[in-house]
C-alpha cells in the first residue's frame, strides 16, 4: 500500500495517547525526509551514470589505444584533424610502444608513439629488414601506419617512423594487452614510467582491471565460504563452536605470519626498484600491522567470553527454531546477493567510464590526446559514497524484512499456526512505510560502525540493529526506535545480554573467518604480479566485497538473534506470565531463559559468598 504521508490504522485506536510496546498495532510512514534525500542522491548518481556513458570510453582503458586515438581491438570512428584515426583495429589487440628503451622516455612521460599491433615481437629485431620480415610474417606492423611495410627499408623517413633499433623482445602482459619489453634495463625504465604516468583514479582502475579475474574468483570464494558458514550455524553444536574459534585463532596467526614473511621478502628482494614494488611493500606492512592488532584484540575477546559457549549453543538452537518457522528466510541472502552483484557490476562499469571520460584533442603530428573534462576527477568520490550507502541500504532492507518476520512469529500466540506469507508481509510493510528509516539507518550505522567494528562491536552493534526491530514492532522512526530499544534493553539487560553478545560475537568470528581466508587467497594470487600492479586497492576491494557477502548471508542469524532478544525484552516488560498476561515466548524459549536465570543466580551466589568471606576476614580479630 503506498504511503502518502498519512497513517494506516489496523486497530480501533487512531491516535494513541502514549506510545507503548504494542506489536503491529499501527503503521505510518517514517523518516520520509531521508527517503527524499536518498532519491535526490540517486538522481545525482543517475546523472553521473548517464554522463559517464556519454563522455566515457571504457574500451580505451580496457584495451588500450594508440597515439592517433584508435582503440585497439575494435573499429574506430575518425577524429577530425587526425588523418590516422578512425581505423579498423579489430585484429590488432596489442599496444606497442615504439621507443620503450629510449633513455629519454622519462622526460617525455610516455610521449613515445604507441601503435596497435597484431602481436608483440618476442625476439629482438636489430635491423629494418627484420622489422619488415616480422610484418610480412605476422601481419604486425611496428612502424607508423602511414608507412607501408614494403617501404620500411627504402623510405628516407623510416628512421623517424619506425622504432629505434634494436627493438627489444617483448611479450603481452595481462595489463591491458601492452607489449612489455623483456630485457632488464628496458623493463625497469619502461615499467616505472608506465606506472607513474597515471593519476590515482587510473591506478585504481588499472589495479582492478588487471586483476579482474582474480577479484571475481575471490568473490566466488567468499560466497562459498559464506554458504559453508551458514550451514554450520544452521546445525551448530558446541563442537562446531569450538572448531570455529580454533579455525579463527589458527587463521589469524597464519595470516599474520604470512604477511610479515611477505614484508620481509619484499625488503630483501627489491631486484627492480619500481614504485609498484615499494607501494606493495608499504601495503603489506600496513596489512600486517592491522592484522596483528585485530588478532590481539580478538584473542582477548575470545578469552574473556569463552565461558559462554554452552549457553550460546542453546541460544542458537532457539534462533534456529525461529528460522525453521519460516524456512525461506535462508533464501533472503540469495536475492540480496543477486541485487548486490548487479549493483556492483553497474558501479564498476560506471567507474570505468568515469576514468576515461574526456574529449579528444589533436596535437602536433596528427596525434590525439584525451583530456579529462572539468571536474570529472572529483565525481568518483560521489560515486564511491553511492557504493557504500546503497550497499548498506540493500543489506538493511534484508535486516528489516527478517526482523519483521521474527516479530510476527514471536508475538503469535499459536506458534503452530504461523501467519501466511510472513516474508512478503514484512517486505510489503517495509516498502510501504519504513524505507526512509532503512535509508537513514544505512547512512548513519556505517559511519559509527567503521571505527568501532572491533572494539565496540559486542555491545553497540546490538543497539543499532535493534532499532530496526523496534521499527518492525511499533512502526516508529529510526531515532525514536533507537531510543525506545535502548530504554527497554537497559531495563531488561540482566537476563541474557552476555550470552546474546557472545552469540553475536561467534557470528562475527564467522565473518572474520570468511574475510580473512578470502584476503589471504588474494594475497597469494596478487603476489605473483607484484611488479606491474599496485594490488592494495584490488585487495581492499576484495576485502570489502567479502565483508558484504559474509554479512549478507550470516546476518540472517544475527538479525534473528538480536530481534529475539528485543522481543523477549518487550515480552518481559509488558507481560508477567499470569493467565491474564501470559508470555508470548514458547516452552523451549522459556526453558532457555530458566537456564540463563539459573546460571546468573549461581554466579550471584558465588559473588555473595566471596563478599561474605571478605567481610569475615576483615572483621575477624587478630590473634597473636
Amino acid at each position: 500500500m503506498p504511503c502518502l504521508g498519512g497513517e494506516y490504522v489496523v486497530s480501533e485506536e487512531t491516535a494513541p495517547r502514549q506510545r507503548e510496546w504494542r506489536p503491529q498495532i499501527y503503521r505510518k510512514c517514517t523518516d520520509t525526509a531521508w527517503l527524499l534525500l536518498f532519491f535526490l542522491f540517486w538522481t545525482g548518481l543517475v546523472f553521473i551514470m548517464g554522463y559517464a556513458v556519454v563522455a566515457g570510453a571504457a574500451g580505451r582503458l580496457l584495451f588500450g589505444y594508440d597515439s592517433y586515438g584508435n582503440v585497439c581491438g575494435k573499429k574506430n570512428s575518425p577524429v577530425e584533424g587526425a588523418p590516422l584515426s578512425g581505423q579498423d583495429m579489430t585484429l590488432k589487440t596489442h599496444m606497442f610502444f615504439m621507443n620503450s628503451c629510449n633513455p629519454e622516455i622519462k622526460d617525455m612521460r610516455l610521449g613515445s608513439t604507441t601503435l596497435c599491433v597484431s602481436s608483440c615481437p618476442e625476439e629482438q629485431l636489430s635491423t629494418l629488414e627484420e622489422i619488415q620480415l616480422f610484418a610480412d610474417t605476422n601481419g604486425s606492423f611496428l612502424c607508423v601506419y602511414s608507412l607501408n611495410s614494403f617501404n620500411y627499408t627504402q623510405s628516407p623517413n623510416a628512421g623517424s617512423l619506425c622504432p629505434r633499433l634494436p627493438v627489444p623482445p617483448s611479450k603481452s602482459f595481462p595489463l591491458f594487452n601492452r607489449c612489455i619489453p623483456q630485457t632488464p634495463e628496458c623493463y625497469s625504465l619502461f615499467a616505472s614510467v608506465l606506472i607513474n604516468d597515471v593519476d590515482m583514479l587510473h591506478q585504481i582502475l588499472r589495479g582492478i582491471m588487471s586483476g579482474r579475474d582474480t577479484i571475481l574468483g575471490l568473490c566466488i570464494l567468499a560466497l562459498a565460504l559464506s554458504l559453508a558458514m551458514m550451514f554450520i550455524f544452521r546445525f551448530i553444536t558446541t563442537l562446531l563452536v569450538h572448531i570455529i574459534i580454533s579455525l579463527v585463532i589458527l587463521g589469524l596467526f597464519f595470516v599474520c605470519g604470512v604477511l610479515w614473511w611477505l614484508y620481509y621478502d619484499y625488503t630483501i628482494d627489491l631486484s627492480i626498484e619500481l614504485d609498484t614494488e615499494r607501494e606493495n611493500m608499504k601495503s603489506v606492512l600496513g596489512f600486517a600491522i592491522v592484522s596483528t592488532i585485530i588478532t590481539a584484540i580478538l584473542l582477548v575477546l575470545i578469552f574473556v567470553l569463552r565461558k559462554q559457549i554452552k549457553l550460546t549453543v542453546e541460544l542458537f538452537k532457539v534462533t534456529n527454531k525461529a528460522v525453521s518457522s519460516s524456512p525461506f528466510l535462508l533464501l533472503q541472502p540469495v536475492w540480496t546477493f543477486a541485487i548486490l552483484i548487479f549493483f556492483w557490476v553497474l558501479w564498476v562499469a560506471v567507474l570505468l567510464s568515469l576514468g576515461t571520460a574526456g574529449s579528444a584533442q589533436v596535437i602536433e603530428g596528427g596525434r590525439v590526446e584525451f583530456t579529462p573534462l572539468l571536474g570529472i576527477r572529483y565525481l568518483w568520490w560521489y560515486h564511491l559514497i553511492g557504493l557504500i550507502w546503497t550497499s548498506e541500504f540493500i543489506l538493511a532492507c534484508q535486516q528489516m524484512t527478517i526482523a519483521g518476520v521474527v516479530v510476527s512469529w514471536y508475538f503469535n500466540r499459536n506458534k503452530n499456526d504461523p501467519s501466511d506469507h510472513p516474508i512478503l508481509s514484512s517486505l510489503s510493510t517495509l516498502l510501504c512505510y519504513h524505507q526512509g528509516t532503512v535509508v537513514k539507518g544505512s547512512f548513519f550505522i556505517p559511519l559509527v560502525r567503521i571505527p568501532r567494528v572491533i572494539l565496540m562491536y559486542i555491545y553497540d552493534t546490538l543497539k543499532d540493529k535493534n532499532a530496526y526491530t523496534a521499527t518492525a514492532i511499533n512502526g516508529t522512526a529510526l531515532c525514536t526506535s533507537t531510543k525506545d530499544s535502548l530504554k527497554i534493553l537497559s531495563r531488561n539487560s540482566n537476563h541474557f545480554t552476555s550470552v546474546n553478545c557472545f552469540g553475536d560475537f561467534v557470528i562475527f568470528l564467522g565473518k572474520v573467518l570468511v574475510v580473512y581466508f578470502t584476503v589471504f587467497g588474494g594475497l597469494m594470487a596478487f603476489n605473483y604480479n607484484r611488479t606491474l600492479q599496485v594490488w592494495a586497492i584490488p585487495l581492499l576491494l576484495v576485502a570489502f566485497f567479502a565483508c558484504l557477502v559474509a554479512h549478507s548471508f550470516l546476518s540472517v542469524f544475527e538479525t534473528v538473534l538480536d530481534a529475539l532478544f528485543l522481543c523477549f525484552a518487550v515480552d518481559m516488560e509488558t507481560n508477567d506470565g499470569s493467565s491474564q498476561k501470559p508470555y508470548f515466548m514458547d516452552q523451549e524459549f522459556s526453558s532457555f531463559v530458566k537456564k540463563i536465570n539459573k546460571s546468573n543466580n549461581a554466579g550471584a551466589e558465588r559473588d555473595k559468598d566471596s563478599l561474605r568471606n571478605e567481610e569475615g576476614t576483615e572483621l575477624r580479630p587478630i590473634v597473636r
